[in-house]
């Protein structure tokens, strides 16, 4: 097939209707059931680190369920979250990240998260994807959120040529229209787990077919 020119926005448009039939990303979808707050976010991406969206969404509304501000949870134990998040991986390490956030929130902060960028990744636990997903979903201010989707998918593009998430964050930023940055992820990650797949991702089903470079596609459906 003939490749075309790469252009962003038709680029962008086709995968808004590719991936409408498909459940949305995990912390879109608890933004739009009302857990919007930075400090919820915040603890969602902690506990979906290598947990499938599914899991994470069950064990964070059940947290939420229980505790849903940083002065509730400060006020359990790293046991009793430890029960509530065991499906996901690592719960008891999450379990004493999220705990120390929120006595973190309450001690220095007076309870509420802050929408600052260093205070988040000052946080053990929190990296960069973290904290630029909370800084645009909860805080209207846009970062691009790199996750594992988003990096394979742009390399594989051939919109960006990097072999880390952090590195990819940078050239996204430096180049990827800025009303972008945060809709990149709500739609790279259905379109990363149903049509552009880590292994045979299925090409001949894409409708970025006739741009997309197929960088380091060895084998597709």
């Amino acid at each position: 097939m003939e490749k075309h020119a790469f252009d962003i926005d038709l680029v962008m448009e086709r995968v808004r209707e590719a991936v409408r039939p498909f459940p949305k990303a995990g912390m879109f979808e608890l933004d739009e059931e009302g857990f919007s707050s930075a400090f919820e976010l915040l603890v969602a991406c902690i506990i979906s680190i290598r947990t499938f969206d599914e899991v994470m969404l069950m064990v964070a509304r059940r947290l939420f369920a229980r505790a849903r501000t940083a002065r509730e949870v400060a006020a359990m134990s790293v046991d009793e979250i430890d029960q509530i998040i065991i499906e996901c991986t690592f719960p008891e390490r999450k379990a004493s990240q999220i705990h120390e956030i929120a006595r973190r929130v309450v001690d220095e902060h007076g309870g509420a998260l802050p929408c600052d960028r260093d205070v988040m990744i000052s946080f053990n636990g929190v990296g960069p994807k973290c904290a630029n997903l909370v800084m645009g979903i909860a805080c209207d201010e846009p970062r691009v959120g790199v996750d594992i989707h988003v990096h394979r998918i742009t390399n594989r593009w051939g919109y960006v040529e990097t072999r880390t998430p952090e590195r990819t964050t940078e050239e996204l930023e430096a180049k990827l229209p800025r009303r972008y940055w945060v809709e990149i992820n709500k739609l790279l990650v259905p379109f990363g787990k149903h049509i552009c797949t880590g292994s045979s991702p299925r090409c001949s089903a894409c409708p970025l077919l006739d741009m997309c470079r197929q960088t380091g596609v060895e084998s597709h459906r």
